[in-house]
């Protein structure tokens, strides 16, 4: 039986797929039923994409309105979503700091920072600081002649030179009574106000420094816990200003 097997497969003949005649062979190979069954479903999926757009464009409410439609544009033929200009997420200083320094030591100086500012401002007072809200004060009289005739020195009883002060402001009395101590020349008074100036200059760059630190070991600190393979979940973005806010999955302790 074997060999009957044998002598019939010898006696079979190869059938080869049909290819391109001779005079159509510029027009590449033969296309085959594969090949159309191949074609013919994309250009029906394609058929259907338009179809499928003309029937929403149809039925489209003229007054419909979506913010992507003012929130994307056209470029090259593709839909492309503008995105906010946001600010860097690490500026080059912050990089810098938390490549070559530690968070203890960036905690270390900003601690010393506040340290500073707490004892400027003990030494300030910021009693006439630009920005300082300023106060208002309201004086109270019975008629409208007395707001016309109203004296704001009489009132207060002081020098008119010093209404415009919002400390030591002695009365009349006081200046007739006791010795002045301190300065009173307009020269002098003027060297103490660039002096005053300038101390709160220098107390706005640390409280700016400090605040930069505090960020920088924040985010130092975001990047260790992110080292924990717990789960989490990014709940809002880094930015210049603040450092990333995980949700982390909670970890039962053993």
């Amino acid at each position: 039986m074997s060999s009957f097997r044998k002598a019939l497969k010898s006696k079979q003949k190869n059938h080869h797929e049909r290819s391109q005649p001779g005079a159509r062979k510029h027009m590449g190979l033969l296309e085959k039923k594969k090949d159309y069954k191949l074609r013919a479903d994309d250009y029906h999926k394609k058929q259907n994409t338009l179809s499928a757009l003309r029937k929403k464009a149809m039925e489209k409410n003229p007054d419909e309105f979506y913010f992507n439609m003012i929130n994307s544009k056209l470029q090259d033929g593709v839909h492309t979503i503008n995105k906010p200009k946001e600010e860097d997420e690490v500026t080059e200083e912050q990089k810098n700091m938390m490549r070559t320094q530690d968070i203890k030591y960036v905690e270390m100086k900003r601690v010393a920072e506040a340290k500073k500012i707490e004892r400027l401002k003990g030494e300030l007072h910021l009693l006439d600081a630009d920005s300082k809200q300023k106060n208002k004060h309201t004086f109270f009289v019975d008629s409208k002649k007395e707001v016309q005739t109203f004296n704001l020195a009489t009132h207060l009883n002081t020098a008119p030179e010093l209404i415009d002060r919002v400390y030591n402001r002695p009365t009349l009395h006081t200046l007739e009574s006791e010795h002045i101590m301190g300065a009173v020349q307009p020269g002098a008074l003027k060297k103490m106000a660039r002096q005053r100036k300038h101390q709160y200059k220098i107390l706005a760059q640390r409280i700016d420094r400090e605040k930069k630190m505090f960020v920088i070991s924040q985010k130092i600190q975001t990047r260790k816990d992110l080292q924990d393979k717990n789960k989490k979940v990014k709940v809002k973005k880094e930015t210049a200003n603040a450092a990333a806010i995980y949700k982390f999955k909670p970890k039962r302790k053993r």
